[in-house]
């Protein structure tokens, strides 16, 4: 059969872009190597509850488009964000704000947070200015940046352990440009996103995906003029005839297909054979466990571990984020780590020898007009899912 398109995952990136060519009458074809479609924002209902497989996401923008457009496939609860953090034997509030500094430091108001953070932020950019014998500070790598903004306690509680078992390295190897500025709120503020909409999709985020693939029975769009097949458990190296390490044009399948145009919005290195080199990403491992005989085990969605002796960053509890009130939990505890060649790469390291390596990558791309890329691994970016509907509906208008 012949498609307009071949989308190369069934993620949120792809199942827009997807979406939209349907709506314009394209003929898609949606591939995906996973055994199931909304690659990781993936939710599978265990219990009588939406556990998120892939680590928790919130859905959270200012972009009233995006919202609206989220809102056509999925109906969003209140979830308002408000992790806490857990340093040793005490609990803090998340972000950095009112309720945070009146525990670290027993304070009431505003001016009294100001005063301790500032000092201690003074004391430190003091002393960096010593130690290198200059006047003039300027941050060399993250562990200035975040003392220079917050001070000692804020950094040593909230920051360094959590910051350096994300990224696998000492806050003093990392470069300071990873925290332009910490979210510090004088309020008693514990919504942690700033963003004017914020919720949960009732049902879970698989559904929404369905929807835009067409996939939901019973949710008929009549303004949808194309059509969308998917495939799941179909690796693209093994579904595409190849010339070397690109495929092969004019673009069929082992099974006969043909396509006008391919969006592939796996890992854009590994498209290219890594020819050009290998970009590096942070991967994640999930311990997901049932506890049926436990209805409520941290009293919060989202709790944070900030000490680097304590191996994962943060324990999720998947029943909060709709409320649930049934009997039983589920709890993900999430755990960063390297990543090498056959893992999941999850985070895209944007330093500037990363960075420079992905320019490479995108004008190698350039010289492929009918082949797209796409989501934060085609475009080695650390999307939100609001930029990820953005970035796809913006794509989808450049090519109709």
């Amino acid at each position: 059969m012949h498609y307009d398109y071949l989308v190369v995952g069934a993620g949120l990136f792809g199942a827009v872009f997807a979406h939209e060519m349907a709506v314009a009458g394209k003929n898609v074809l949606v591939i995906d190597k996973r055994k199931h479609v909304a690659g990781n924002i993936y939710t599978e209902n265990r219990m009588g509850i939406n556990v998120h497989e892939y680590g928790a996401h919130i859905f959270h923008t200012s972009d009233k488009e995006v919202w609206d457009y989220a809102c056509t496939f999925a109906e969003f609860n209140n979830y308002i964000n408000s992790p806490v953090a857990v340093y040793k034997d005490e609990l803090y509030n998340l972000p950095f704000n009112m309720n945070t500094f009146s525990k670290m430091w027993g304070i009431r108001t505003p001016d009294e947070a100001k005063a301790i953070i500032k000092e201690q932020a003074d004391k430190e950019i003091e002393r960096i200015c010593k130690e290198k014998n200059t006047d003039s500070f300027s941050p060399d790598n993250l562990e200035e940046q975040a003392l220079s903004l917050a001070g000692r306690d804020i950094y040593e509680k909230l920051v360094k352990g959590y910051t350096e078992k994300q990224w696998g390295r000492d806050c003093s190897e990392l470069p300071s440009f990873i925290i332009k500025r910490l979210p510090m709120r004088f309020i008693y503020d514990n919504n942690y996103f700033n963003d004017r909409y914020q919720g949960i999709p009732m049902g879970g985020y698989t559904r929404m995906v369905e929807k835009l693939l067409l996939m939901a029975d019973g949710d008929e769009l009549p303004f949808v003029k194309g059509n969308i097949k998917v495939m799941t458990e179909v690796d693209y190296y093994d579904f595409i005839k190849m010339s070397g390490n690109i495929p092969a044009e004019p673009f069929e399948s082992v099974n006969g297909d043909s396509f006008d145009k391919i969006l592939f919005t796996g890992m854009i290195d590994e498209f290219f054979g890594y020819k050009l080199g290998t970009l590096e990403y942070r991967s994640l491992r999930f311990e997901t466990e049932e506890l049926p005989d436990v209805d409520n085990f941290q009293g919060n969605a989202v709790v944070n571990y900030t000490e680097r002796d304590i191996p994962y960053t943060r324990i999720i509890e998947h029943k909060h984020f709709e409320y649930g009130q049934g009997k039983g939990t589920i709890i993900t505890r999430e755990y960063p780590a390297n990543w090498k060649h056959g893992d999941e790469p999850y985070y895209p390291m944007n330093d500037e020898k990363n960075n420079k390596l992905y320019q490479q990558y995108t004008e190698l791309a350039s010289e492929f007009p009918n082949i797209l890329f796409g989501g934060r691994l085609g475009q080695y970016k650390y999307y939100n899912m609001d930029q990820v509907i953005r970035a796809a509906l913006d794509m989808a208008k450049e090519n109709l």
